[in-house]
């Protein structure tokens, strides 16, 4: 079971307040922040769960332009401010880009005219999308009011943006400080968090990362397994996700080998989009390495079709060389699936070696192709993993116990807000 008491770490340190702090509320009124939709499903299931908490909630986030359908399929309306055109229309990358610009530039405009009148008394941050820019619109929307006494929360779904190293530390470690509240998905991030970025822990609270798709209804099979000269017997093994050096697709198809070698009906499927430069990259090492049971699936897929595909799968890999937080091993988990995953501290939080899943060493080519072979191989310990991950419930009772940690943080930032004013060196 997930467990159903959030944690929050404790500090003698309280953070610094300033400006004229609301009142504390029973029922604050809150802003979801998530205005180019970066994260929209972590967005739209949690901000579902807390309107049916009865949270006084309004969605600051642009129709995704994926799966428009993303938000208004929960039951969640949007308002990101005056404009919600971009996410609606079929563009080039580029021009969506630029556009989309505009649009928050706009959107951020009008809604700081309006929280003027009425600011929230509390901006709950899923993410700012022009942190790194020259001009982090965003940010500065956030210290205003902040400025003027609205709490802000923060979700930290990665503590730097991957694969550019130290880069932005500093940067990050100042948001990280001036914010009122952060939540985080697991103990060992919480410790990071502390330990690296000097966020006094009184300030950091472990919320579970809640699941995604377990409430889609099972359809048939996925139309990208409909292409694959498969045998009806085959052994499916699945990676899914955004393209990323650091997700190890690249360590998964050098173990693979060893499974081409050793069983004749084992497949795999890498679904994903990712930058022209890495698919590339991916492309040449399953031809390199003469892989030919290995089909790659480069394009966004549906919803219902990841749903079918997961479902299809005997087998999910997680073979990340680092994380700290993954929407795709909530899917995993939420759709029960036996799985291999990579030996890392915020896995190992959900994950049990030998009792729900294989975790292993992703650069310890052997063992990996050792993990995927056992798992292929003993269909009896794939169903005992399945059952076990479903004994989990990972599902509405978990984003109803995620609502209502994330409402108690609310109310307790705002009992703790104090109403002197101090600077925050902003």
């Amino acid at each position: 079971m997930i467990p159903s008491d959030g944690k929050t770490r404790k500090s003698s340190d309280a953070p610094p307040k300033t400006g004229t702090a609301p009142a504390p509320a029973s029922d604050p009124s809150v802003f979801m922040m998530d205005l180019l939709a970066i994260v929209p499903y972590y967005t739209a299931y949690l901000s579902r769960a807390l309107l049916r908490e009865g949270t006084k909630l309004t969605v600051g986030s642009i129709t995704y332009y994926l799966d428009p359908d993303c938000f208004r399929s929960l039951g969640v309306p949007l308002y990101p401010g005056p404009l919600n055109l971009v996410g609606r229309l079929r563009l080039p990358k580029l021009s969506r880009r630029v556009l989309k610009l505009v649009e928050v530039s706009i959107n951020l405009c009008a809604l700081t005219l309006r929280f003027i009148a009425s600011p929230p008394d509390v901006i709950h941050v899923q993410f700012l999308p022009l942190l790194r820019s020259r001009a982090p619109m965003d940010l500065w929307f956030v210290r205003f009011f902040q400025r003027r006494g609205t709490q802000i929360v923060l979700t930290v779904h990665d503590l730097l943006p991957h694969d550019t190293g130290e880069r932005y530390k500093s940067l990050y470690l100042n948001l990280y400080r001036q914010v009122d509240a952060i939540i985080c998905h697991s103990d060992h991030v919480a410790g990071r968090l502390e330990d690296e970025f000097g966020v006094p822990a009184c300030k950091i609270n472990v919320i579970p990362h809640g699941p995604f798709f377990y409430d889609i209804a099972p359809t048939g099979p996925a139309e990208i397994l409909q292409h694959l000269p498969m045998a009806p017997n085959r052994r499916l093994f699945l990676f899914q996700g955004i393209l990323s050096p650091y997700k190890g697709v690249d360590l998964l198809l050098n173990a693979w080998q060893t499974l081409e070698q050793a069983c004749s009906d084992a497949w795999l499927v890498v679904a994903g989009t990712g930058s022209p430069e890495l698919l590339e990259q991916i492309q040449e090492q399953v031809k390199r390495l003469g892989l030919q049971r290995v089909h790659l699936h480069p394009h966004y897929i549906s919803t219902e079709e990841l749903v079918a595909l997961y479902r299809a799968a005997d087998v999910v890999v997680y073979p990340y060389r680092a994380v700290t937080t993954s929407g795709a091993l909530a899917t995993g988990l939420a759709l029960g699936k036996a799985m291999v995953a990579s030996d890392l501290k915020v896995f190992r939080e959900l994950l049990t070696d030998q009792e729900n899943s294989l975790l292993v060493n992703p650069e310890d080519r052997e063992r990996l192709a050792a993990a995927l072979l056992l798992l292929a191989n003993q269909p009896e310990l794939r169903a005992a993993f399945c059952a076990r991950v479903r004994e989990m419930q990972y599902g509405d009772r978990t984003w109803q116990s995620i609502a209502v940690q994330t409402r108690n943080l609310y109310k307790d930032v705002l009992r703790r807000a104090a109403p002197e004013s101090t600077s925050r060196g902003w």
